[in-house]
This record gives structure tokens, C-alpha cells and sequence, in this order.
């Protein structure tokens, strides 16, 4: 008959084995089957497909350059979602009131408004850097130079812009947003 420590020990060996192939096989593999059966397409990244391909993911933002997009909130991490995160600069830093104010008049120029029209939204960029939801109020700025450029009426663009605003999380959850990939998507299939 073992002794008290060895059969202790082997004790503890198979719950060691055990709990190995339950917390890291079974567990694992069933929650991945319930997220694929019943989250199938959050569990995939939220992906957006155009004409069968891969586009983008609605939590994602993207660059999107030229006067016939809408653009994105800017990004410390350039959109690199393995550079993602914030500045780092405080609102006291002289750094970020500079880039802030180059920002508003870039983008003031670029949409014809007034710089302090700007929505906060337009120059400064979210924690993460890949947020892809603008305020309304960014989207509608942006309506004219989007329908000059893409040679469609107003009127379209900004229907466009109102089908793809959201409302608040559960009714009273945050602000009104509108995700500008999806836009950007909805827009390339516009006539």
C-alpha cells in the first residue's frame, strides 16, 4: 500500500490532467460551438461583406481618404489595430491643443464650414484609435463634399446618412452615432 504522500500526489495529478482537458479543451471548444451557433456573426468580427468579399468589420474603423468618403474620427494608431490606443497627450498639453487646432482647420477647409462649426468628434481621436462611429453631427457635416464628389444629390447622401444612424444602447445608453464603414459601404452601392 503507497503511503500518504505518493498517493497525494498521484491524486493531484490526474485532477491536474482532468481539469486540463476540461478548462482547456472541452471549455474552450463549447464555448467557441455556442458562439458560432448562436453569435455566429460577432463571434466571426462582426465582418462586412460587399459582393462576397471582406470589406471591413463594424468595430473597426478604417482609413478612408478622398473627398467621396466619409472619414473616420482621426486615429493616434494611424487605424493599426496592433498600434492601437490613445495619444497620451492631457488636455493641457500643448502637443495636442496644436494637432487639435491643425486638425479643425483641415477639416474646416475640407467640408466648407466654419472651424468652430467642427464637431469635437472630427479632431479628436478615441481611446482606442479604431472607434468607427462619428457623431451625426460629423456625418451631416460631411454630407455636401460626399454627394459633390460622388456626383449625387444631397438629399440621397443625407438619407443615407439617416439610415445608418444609430440610437443609444438600450434606448438610454450613450449618444447617437452613425459607423462609418458601414456608410462608407452603403455608399459605394448608392445611385
Amino acid at each position: 500500500m503507497l503511503s500518504s504522500t505518493p498517493r497525494q500526489l498521484l491524486a493531484g495529478l490526474r485532477m491536474l490532467l482532468v481539469m486540463t482537458v476540461v478548462v482547456g479543451g472541452v471549455f474552450p471548444l463549447v464555448i467557441w460551438g455556442v458562439g458560432q451557433v448562436a453569435f455566429s456573426a460577432q463571434a466571426n468580427g462582426s465582418q462586412i461583406e460587399q459582393g462576397g468579399r471582406v470589406v471591413g468589420s463594424e468595430l473597426l474603423a478604417q482609413r478612408f481618404d478622398g473627398a467621396q468618403w466619409f472619414h473616420p474620427r482621426p486615429s493616434a494608431g494611424e487605424y493599426d489595430t496592433l498600434a492601437s490606443g490613445g495619444s497620451n497627450l492631457g488636455p493641457n498639453s500643448e502637443e495636442l491643443v496644436a494637432l487639435v487646432a491643425e486638425r479643425r482647420a483641415k477639416v474646416a477647409a475640407e467640408d466648407g464650414v466654419d472651424p468652430a462649426a467642427v464637431p469635437a468628434d472630427a479632431v479628436t481621436a478615441s481611446f482606442s484609435g479604431l472607434d468607427p462611429h462619428i457623431s451625426p453631427a460629423y456625418a451631416r457635416q460631411q454630407v455636401e463634399r460626399v454627394a459633390r464628389a460622388r456626383g449625387l444629390a444631397p438629399e440621397r447622401v443625407r438619407a443615407l446618412v439617416g439610415a445608418h444612424t444609430e440610437g443609444r444602447q438600450l434606448g438610454y445608453l450613450g449618444e447617437e452615432r452613425v459607423n462609418v464603414v458601414k456608410l462608407n459601404v452603403a455608399l459605394t452601392e448608392a445611385k
